[in-house]
């Protein structure tokens, strides 16, 4: 069974730096898209960034700049460096990939906090 973990979460000071990694295991032969998004209380996940198999990046537009995708394919793993934070930053970030494991499905990690505060 595909599984997401993500890791990296945390309390960080406004102009601070966080590392969110999220790792995908359990019978994978391929991962396409990775993307990361984040959803603060009431209001609709956001898509922040993805990352195709081949390496394109795409940024929403209040991160370009401050946060950048990458992904390590050997560990099926995509990372999520997040620079000169933000207060509106804060929020729960989930990682999603698009999987073949079997057939083609799309997976969700269980989200991990980020707050930006001082």
């Amino acid at each position: 069974q595909v599984q997401l973990v993500e890791s990296g979460g945390g309390l960080v000071q406004p102009g601070g730096s966080l590392r969110l990694s999220c790792a995908t295991s359990g019978g994978i032969f391929s991962i396409s898209t990775m993307r990361w998004f984040r959803q603060t209380a009431g209001m609709e996940r956001e898509l922040v960034a993805r990352i195709t198999s081949e390496g394109n990046t795409l940024y929403t537009d209040s991160v370009k700049g401050r946060f950048t995708i990458s992904r390590d394919n050997a560990k099926n793993t995509v990372y999520l460096q997040m620079n000169s934070l933000k207060p509106e930053d804060t929020a729960v970030y989930y990682c999603n990939a698009i999987v073949l494991s079997g057939g083609l499905g799309d997976y969700w990690g269980q989200g991990t906090q980020v707050t930006v505060s001082s």
